[in-house]
C-alpha cells in the first residue's frame, strides 16, 4: 500500500511556515531541524555569536509546543547541573529535582565552553532519552531533542567535544552570517521579531504520526549499499584519521527518508542522501595531522568521497 505523502505532509507544512515567520533565512538549517524532528535525532549547531541559533531553536519548540529549556553552558558547570539532583531532609526522606534536560526541546547553548566531564552528562539523555542519578532513572519528556550550539574550535576557552559526544547528534549544520537581503529583512521586521506571535500549529500525536510515516518511506537496495560504501570509505580515506562509526549510516539512512518525505516522495534517491551528507558525516571524522596542516577541509574531504563512490540508479 503506497504511502499517502501529501496527505499527511500538512504538519511538517505547516511547523516549517510558523518557523520562517521569525527566522529569516537560513533554509538549510530549519531543514536540518525538520528532520531531526523527524528521525528523532539531535542536531549540533555550529557558528559564530550573534547567528541566530538560540532563535532558531526557541522558535521551533515553540511552534510544535513543546516545553523549551535553554542550558547556557560554562566550564564550572556540574553533570548535575543538567540531569537534577536529589534534595535529602533530616528525616531521611528524599525529593528529586529535575535538571534543564527534561524539556521537549533542550538548547544546550554553546556546548563546547564546558568540560568533557560536564558534557558527558548528556549522553546517556541523547541516547536513551533517559538520565540515571544515583542509581534511579527518571524517564525524560517525548518527544526530546537537543539542539546543541557550538562556537568554532580554538575559540577562547572552549573544550572540543568527544566523539563519543559528537557522534550521538544525527546532523550538524552551520549557521552562517544572513546575507544582504536576509539582513535588510531581519532590519526592516525587527520589532516584530523581538516580539514574536508564534504559535503552536502541531499536536505531540501529529509529530507522533510524522515520525511513524517516514518509517515507510521506501529505500530500494542498492540505495542502502549506496549509503554504506559512503560511511565505509571515511575509513579508508588517507586524510582522515578516524571514520565515521554505523551511526552514520543510520542517520544518513533515516535522514534520507525523512528528507525524501519532506519533497513529496514515498521513496528515497541518492539525491536525498548526497544531501545530508556532509550535514551527517563532517562532524564524526577527524582528520589526519598532515591532512590539518595543509589546511584541508572537513566539507571537502566529504565532497572528494562523494565524488568517488559511484552512485547507483535506482528505477
Amino acid at each position: 500500500m503506497a504511502l499517502d505523502v501529501e496527505g499527511m505532509i500538512g504538519p511538517a507544512t505547516r511547523i516549517w511556515r510558523e518557523v520562517s515567520k521569525v527566522v529569516i533565512g537560513k533554509d538549510d538549517v530549519k531543514f536540518i531541524l525538520l528532520v531531526g524532528l523527524l528521525c528523532r535525532g539531535h542536531v549540533l549547531i555550529e557558528g559564530l555569536p550573534g547567528t541566530a541559533k538560540t532563535t532558531v531553536a526557541r522558535t521551533f519548540s515553540s511552534v510544535i509546543g513543546g516545553d523549551f529549556k535553554r542550558i547556557q553552558f560554562t566550564p564550572d558547570m556540574l553533570p548535575s547541573d543538567i540531569t537534577g539532583f536529589y534534595v535529602y531532609t533530616p528525616d531521611g526522606s528524599s525529593k528529586f529535582v529535575p535538571g534543564p534536560i527534561f524539556g521537549n526541546v533542550v538548547l544546550a547553548d554553546e556546548l563546547n565552553r564546558t568540560t568533557p566531564r560536564t558534557q558527558a552528562g548528556l549522553l546517556e539523555a541523547m541516547q536513551e532519552s533517559q538520565v540515571t542519578v544515583e542509581g534511579t532513572t527518571h524517564r525524560l519528556p517525548a518527544p526530546f531533542m537537543v539542539i546543541a550550539s557550538q562556537i568554532p574550535y580554538g575559540g577562547e576557552g572552549t573544550y572540543p567535544l568527544t566523539e563519543v559526544q559528537t557522534d550521538r547528534f544525527m546532523f550538524r549544520c552551520w549557521s552562517q552570517y544572513p546575507d544582504r537581503a536576509a539582513e535588510e529583512r531581519v532590519i526592516e521586521t525587527i520589532d516584530y521579531l523581538e516580539e514574536p506571535d508564534v504559535e503552536k500549529v502541531v499536536e505531540v500525536q501529529e509529530i507522533f504520526d510524522l515520525q511513524q510515516a517516514v518509517k515507510k518511506v521506501h529505500v530500494a537496495d542498492a540505495v542502502r549499499d549506496y549509503i554504506v560504501d559512503l560511511v565505509d570509505r571515511t575509513r579508508h580515506d588517507e586524510d582522515i584519521m578516524v571514520g565515521c562509526s554505523p551511526r552514520a549510516s543510520i542517520a544518513l539512512y533515516k535522514g534520507a527518508r525523512a528528507s525524501a518525505f519532506l519533497q513529496l516522495r514515498d521513496y528515497v534517491i541518492p539525491d536525498d542522501v548526497k544531501g545530508l551528507a556532509a550535514s551527517a558525516l563532517v562532524h564524526r571524522i577527524r582528520l589526519t595531522p598532515e591532512a590539518e596542516m595543509e589546511e584541508i577541509g572537513l566539507d571537502q574531504v566529504v565532497q572528494r568521497i562523494l565524488e568517488e563512490v559511484p552512485v547507483p540508479k535506482v528505477e
